[in-house]
Formats: C-alpha cells, sequence, structure tokens
C-alpha cells in the first residue's frame, strides 16, 4: 500500500499527525516519538530508536522491524498489535514557556510573544523544504505586520550555516538557534519543518509536520480571527 502522508487513512486511524511513521500491514511498529529527535543525553527511554544516527538503534530498529514482518507474515496478527507501538501524544495545550537568544543576541521568551498570534518553526540548514517554508514565513509575517510573529528555531545546524540562509533568503523573522530542551517543551520533534500556531492568547490553533501542498492554506485558515481583526 502507498499512501500520501498527508491524506493516510492509516494514520488518521491511529491519530499519527506526524512522520516518521512505520507500519507492517495495519499494525503500527514505530511512532515518531520512538525515533526522538534530541536523542543524545536525554536517557535510554526518550526513544526506543534514538540517536538514530547510531549503529546500535539501526540494528534495534531493524531486528524489531524483522520481528514484525515475521508475525504479519505468519498470520498472527494479534501477537504483532500486542507489540504494537503506543499512540501518539496530542500536540502542547499552549504555548509553552521557553527562553532563546536570536541571532542578533536579543532574548527571546514565550511572555515575549504575548499578545500576538506566534508561529514557532522548527527547521535545518540541511533540510530543502525548510527554505521554502521559511521564505513563506518571512511573507506571512509581512503581510500581518503587528499581528503575528514567527520565530525560527534552527535544530542540529551550525550558527554559521543558519546565518548564512538567513541572509541568503532575506529573512526578518525572529531566528535562534534552538536547543534540546526547548524541542522537548514542545513535543517530540522528528520531523522537519515542524510548524506549531497559537493565537493572541497564546492557545494552540494547530500544529504541522514536514510541507505538504495544502500547508500554506491550512495554517492561514487556522490563524483566522488571530490576525485578522
Amino acid at each position: 500500500m502507498v499512501e500520501n502522508y498527508g491524506d493516510s487513512r492509516l494514520a488518521k486511524r491511529f491519530g499519527v499527525k506526524r512522520y516518521p511513521a512505520i507500519f507492517v500491514d495495519d499494525v503500527l511498529v514505530a511512532t515518531p516519538k520512538d525515533f526522538g529527535w534530541f536523542g543524545k543525553g536525554e536517557g535510554k527511554d526518550e526513544g526506543r530508536y534514538a540517536p538514530l544516527k547510531s549503529a546500535a538503534s539501526h540494528e534495534r530498529f531493524r531486528a524489531d522491524l524483522a520481528r514484525m514482518l515475521r508475525l504479519v507474515l505468519a498470520g498472527d496478527t494479534a501477537a504483532a498489535r500486542a507489540e504494537a507501538a503506543s499512540a501518539v501524544e496530542t500536540p502542547v495545550p499552549v504555548l509553552p514557556s521557553f527562553t532563546l537568544t536570536d541571532l542578533d543576541g536579543r532574548p527571546v521568551t514565550a511572555d515575549d510573544l504575548q499578545g500576538k498570534a506566534v508561529l514557532v518553526e522548527f527547521w535545518a540548514t540541511w533540510c530543502p523544504p525548510c527554505r521554502g517554508t521559511l521564505a513563506w514565513l518571512g511573507e506571512l509575517q509581512r503581510r500581518h505586520a503587528g499581528k503575528l510573529v514567527v520565530l525560527a528555531a534552527a535544530i542540529e545546524s551550525d550558527e554559521a550555516d543558519v546565518r548564512r540562509i538567513r541572509d541568503e533568503l532575506g529573512l526578518e523573522l525572529r531566528v535562534a538557534m534552538g536547543t534540546p530542551e526547548m524541542a522537548r517543551v514542545f513535543g517530540d520533534l522528528s520531523a522537519l519543518p515542524t510548524l506549531f500556531v497559537f493565537d493572541r492568547q497564546g492557545r494552540t490553533l494547530g500544529s504541522f509536520f514536514g510541507a505538504p501542498p495544502g500547508l500554506h492554506a491550512e495554517v492561514e485558515q487556522a490563524l483566522g480571527s488571530s490576525v485578522s481583526n
């Protein structure tokens, strides 16, 4: 079975709203949390396959996947489902507390952003779709100047490369180097780009993972009156 990630019946059935998610037939083998974005230093229980770059994690995932394939191919779906991954957690309900320093040396906290709609974008310099999303977010902030703040937090990236991309794209966003601590308060980040949308009261309006074709329209619809009044 091949499905468009943005319109996956299996993902909707299991409540999976991010990637990577691994299925064997209709058995959920691994969720984004299992792959954990910031695995290093977070403890052995932060994700079964984190850090994903390690050979040990690769072998653990290969063994689990092979075992699940054997069970499903043998027709023992009950045993396979008994070992299935747990459901994905729900997104953060409100803008969480955090403290960063942007590339211009200015502190950025959740309190600084009160009273405006807020978009928090997690991205990386090695992520090609992130560039297009950042350019669009820059235009979105210009269109809603005074009503919207976009914070672009770069993760797993060198600061020199982050500065270069900011300058190449002419970004006027609040660009900062993200931290593992910040990523954890927003939830388990395993997809890039990842975008969180909050209203002027700090309430979550939506979370968006990756760069599907309908992303721009969906985000603007979620913002709604938060930037129109």
